[in-house]
């Protein structure tokens, strides 16, 4: 009896592109910290070899794919390091394991009333009141300016236009609900579009039409089953 030969990742990958004209398609949801995780999902694709042909992202998932397709393959991982470095919640308390519960607890006061460095920031005015007019592009009690500073230092945008791999980004009408998406494949994407997935009245929306795409589509999977194609879609 003749034994299957068995396949590493990367040829197992290269089989479903070739015989089957599939694509590889990493789906990455919003949750915040979970992006985290997704790094590593990642981090275990590119160290087999295997590169994703097309990458998919809401909110957080939005901002872990433009790193990937804003960067070459061998730059991808040390921005990914960089990026979760910046936005790393500081814990001093934590050296101290007798006050580990206090130290959570200060931690997070700190981020409410601080912010976190290279993420995000208080908007004082919107906590004065609701008679403060702010405009639609500021409604929100935090800004994100500390984001797209972080995010034009870690992702190269004429890079990730060039499509390879494609991205496909989405978010929520504020005023319908409904899921848009915005394609590197039909127009050049921008960092406005990556940062479109926000939740507010936490951050403000974008351009006055987009809100965070957790409060509508979380998990963008109904978008690449539309394709013809034969997808295989490493999802988190």
């Amino acid at each position: 009896m003749t034994r299957k030969k068995t396949l590493t990742p990367l040829e197992a990958v290269n089989e479903v592109r070739s015989n089957n004209n599939g694509q590889v398609v990493l789906v990455l949801q919003g949750g915040g910290a979970l992006g985290a995780y997704q790094g590593g999902v990642y981090q275990a694709l590119h160290e087999a070899g295997v590169e994703p042909d097309w990458i998919i992202g809401t909110s957080i998932g939005a901002i872990n794919a433009a790193l990937i397709t804003g960067n070459k393959p061998e730059d991808r991982l040390p921005k990914f390091k960089e990026f979760w470095k910046r936005v790393e919640r500081a814990n001093f308390w934590g050296a101290f394991p007798a006050w580990a519960g206090a130290g959570d607890a200060l931690a997070s006061w700190m981020t409410l009333t601080k912010g976190i460095s290279g993420f995000f920031e208080p908007h004082t005015r919107a906590f004065l009141g609701a008679h403060i007019h702010l405009g639609a592009d500021h409604a929100g009690y935090y800004s994100t300016e500390p984001l797209r500073k972080t995010l034009k230092e870690l992702v190269d945008f004429s890079l990730l236009n060039q499509c390879s791999p494609r991205l496909t980004v989405g978010a929520a009408h504020v005023r319908t609900g409904m899921m848009h998406y915005f394609d590197s494949r039909d127009m050049d994407l921008a960092l406005s579009h990556v940062m479109a997935g926000r939740f507010p009245p936490l951050f403000p929306p974008y351009a006055s039409t987009a809100s965070s795409t957790g409060m509508a589509a979380s998990f963008p999977i109904r978008q690449p089953s539309a394709s013809s194609r034969t997808i295989r879609a490493a999802t988190l």
